[in-house]
């Protein structure tokens, strides 16, 4: 076990996890439970027995962390352009079906919610349909915009009330993996005995537009380790941005492992390129490599570009074009993608999985470390419509300094103005304008 040491930023952030090494970082065979902190150690014990709102007003007097909020608050005042690999969203590439509506059981269950709630909690819990607040979601333990409901200040019946939306919406194996992640955060909490901070109604709540089966609307839940956002209009349905991690994400079998299935199988796709396929692919020989260039790594999202408030960001495509690959491994990465999509409802996802295949040509896959599973990883998929990451970081809540499998961050975007089904919704307004 670990201790804090001088190179702390904040207390949880170290210069370690941003700080470039010439040596490859090795995973060993530690648990994560070789990484606890003693229960009185000072990274934990001043915050036991807070509330998250205690511990959020405690943690907002640290200057990292307000220069971080900052820079967040002045991203989330830009307006909304989308991901795009130039500044310039391309145009035309999401569709709405000649007709559809929304799943009269999803509408049926979000009026159930809102009919649970009083005059004060219904007001609280909804936003118009483009409200700016669909993109004040975070994914910290500490609480920075506080959107909608929190789950732990609800009556059971109306947390009860949200999970049945979320079982409408999400097909069945995607609500198991939204569960798992809110399951894994009170792991979390009930290991580092924190479990006012962390636990598995860690989560805001909100509806966006009228619930209805003719008009757009949506839901966002969102906390620590989860952000989901869900958009329905004209017979499609968008689960983008999607923000889903773990500390632990490997719980010796206290909990599943959330993320394993994925990571073994783009790790068996990593290690079947060959080595002019190798070449292009892997874009950075270790995720701490010195010739990552100044401002690639984030103390706080070390090197996924997709997290939280980067709505707009400007990231060029890297690594090896799809087509590059062979048959198999073309699978394996499509597998990999649909992984990525597994929220969606099953006609839904042929569908977003059809307009991944025919970018089959512009998708890019890029890898950081090596390729054998024997170090942490980074890797991107990236095509005009789809920036999915998996990214090995270092611990916050346990004591790993650098990056290790068992806390994992995971990010899906849909790029060129589609996140919260934003070109949808464009697209249903001119529709009804014509």
């Amino acid at each position: 076990m670990a201790d804090r040491t001088d190179d702390d930023i904040d207390g949880f952030f170290s210069t370690a996890r941003v700080s470039a090494r010439d040596e490859a970082v090795e995973l060993g065979r530690e648990s994560f439970r070789d990484h606890l902190f003693d229960h009185a150690d000072p990274a934990l014990a001043p915050w036991r027995g807070l509330t998250y709102e205690q511990f959020t007003e405690a943690r907002h007097d640290n200057a990292f962390l307000q220069q971080l909020l900052a820079d967040w608050n002045t991203l989330y005042e830009q307006p909304f352009v989308g991901i795009t690999v130039d500044g310039v969203p391309q145009p035309g590439l999401y569709a709405l079906p000649a007709s559809g509506t929304a799943d009269p059981a999803l509408v049926s269950a979000a009026r159930r919610f809102l009919d649970a709630l009083d005059d004060e909690q219904r007001e609280q819990a909804c936003y118009a349909v483009d409200a700016p607040e669909w993109r004040a979601w975070s994914n910290p333990e500490f609480v920075f915009h506080r959107v909608g409901l929190r789950l732990e200040d609800l009556a059971e019946g109306i947390v009860d009330a949200v999970h049945e939306v979320l079982r409408a919406a999400f097909s069945p194996e995607g609500y198991d993996r939204v569960r798992e992640a809110m399951a894994l955060n009170g792991f979390l909490g009930e290991l580092v005995d924190l479990p006012l901070v962390m636990n598995d109604r860690s989560y805001w709540f909100s509806i966006f537009g009228r619930p209805a089966i003719d008009e757009p609307w949506g839901f966002q839940i969102f906390g620590h380790h989860l952000a989901v956002n869900f958009f329905t209009v004209g017979g499609r349905e968008v689960i983008a941005p999607v923000f889903i991690g773990a500390e632990p994400a490997l719980s010796d079998d206290a909990r599943p492992p959330i993320f394993d299935d994925r990571e073994r199988l783009a790790i068996r796709l990593a290690s079947s390129l060959t080595p002019e396929q190798r070449a292009q692919a892997v874009v950075f020989s270790s995720v701490l490599d010195p010739a990552m260039p100044e401002g690639r790594l984030h103390p706080a999202d070390e090197r996924h570009v997709a997290g939280a408030f980067r709505d707009n960001r400007v990231v060029p495509y890297e690594g090896i074009r799809a087509t590059a690959l062979d048959t198999g491994q073309r699978a394996m990465l499509r597998e990999i993608v649909e992984d990525f999509h597994l929220l969606l409802a099953l006609p839904e996802r042929a569908a977003t999985m059809a307009e991944f295949d025919a970018h089959l040509g512009e998708t890019w896959f890029s890898w950081y470390g090596a390729t054998d599973g024997s170090q942490p990883v980074y890797f991107r998929i990236h095509s005009p419509v789809i920036i999915a990451e998996l990214d090995n970081h270092a611990g916050v809540w346990l004591a790993n300094r650098l990056p290790a499998r068992f806390h994992v961050h995971s990010t899906l975007r849909l790029p060129n103005g589609n996140d919260y089904g934003r070109a949808l919704l464009q697209a249903w307004r001119e529709r009804q304008s014509a």
